[in-house]
């Protein structure tokens, strides 16, 4: 199946069970284990007619590609998750906050950016299709779960994108160490997409450009860039932050 994904781990697996079982092509359950935790995952499994198979622990490896599987896996139709940017803005129920990840290519860092979306609310993640990491196996184990909650929308042109977003009412605000000001004196428009770039490289030329402001994260230690998820953690928290003052 083209669209076939890996899925390993408890908190990825029992996500897309209670989110979207009909995804789930298949179940791999170590066999002999008798746990809480995999108790709940059959009986999950066994009410959303999820196929099950128990196999030894190589061949879990094996299918796991020797990652830490914690004893499950599973294979999921990538096809089923797909969620379109307009389906996200046009049903919204309060003001769009949107996280932009333009050059992420390591899928640590993308699960990390999901989890710390999925905890701020974040609406949707995009990316550019190209020079991006995509969702794979790695990214939701790191998510925790988030992979299967936060909607992960590809998108072939990201200028375009970010141009449509501002049809909408959506300020595109890009981080940068060379912000016309800092986060913590911005203030913040309703209906927000965040911009990140890779610590190495940052925001691509015309990702740049199609911002509606650059904000600069202050640094009071001696380091000269953060990851990208702590980034974004801090942004985005920053955000919520001003959304509850302004909301009394």
């Amino acid at each position: 199946m083209a669209n076939q994904r890996l899925i390993y781990g408890f908190h990825a697996l029992n996500v897309r069970l209670w989110q979207n079982p009909k995804s789930i092509t298949g179940l791999y359950i170590q066999e002999g284990r008798q746990d809480a935790r995999t108790r709940e995952v059959l009986e999950k499994a066994a009410a959303e007619n999820v196929p099950v198979h128990f196999a030894d622990a190589a061949r879990l490896a094996a299918i796991a590609k020797g990652a830490r599987h914690q004893g499950v896996a599973g294979f999921i139709d990538a096809s089923k998750n797909h969620v379109h940017l307009e389906d996200v803005l046009e049903n919204l129920r309060e003001p769009a906050l949107l996280l932009v990840l333009d050059g992420i290519t390591d899928p640590h860092n993308l699960g990390a950016c999901l989890r710390t979306a999925d905890a701020m609310g974040v609406h949707a993640v995009i990316a550019p299709k190209d020079k991006s990491a995509g969702l794979n196996a790695t990214v939701s184990k790191v998510a925790c779960g988030a992979a299967e909650t936060v909607p992960y929308i590809t998108v072939t042109n990201l200028a375009r994108t970010l141009r449509e977003l501002k049809e909408y009412g959506i300020w595109v605000i890009g981080t940068d160490m060379g912000g016309e000001t800092d986060l913590y004196h911005a203030k913040l428009p309703e209906s927000i997409a965040w911009v990140m770039g890779s610590e190495g490289a940052g925001m691509r030329r015309l990702t740049r450009e199609h911002c509606d402001m650059l904000v600069s994260v202050p640094m009071f230690g001696t380091v000269e860039s953060m990851n990208v998820s702590v980034t974004a953690g801090m942004v985005l928290g920053e955000t919520r932050r001003q959304r509850m003052l302004n909301a009394g």
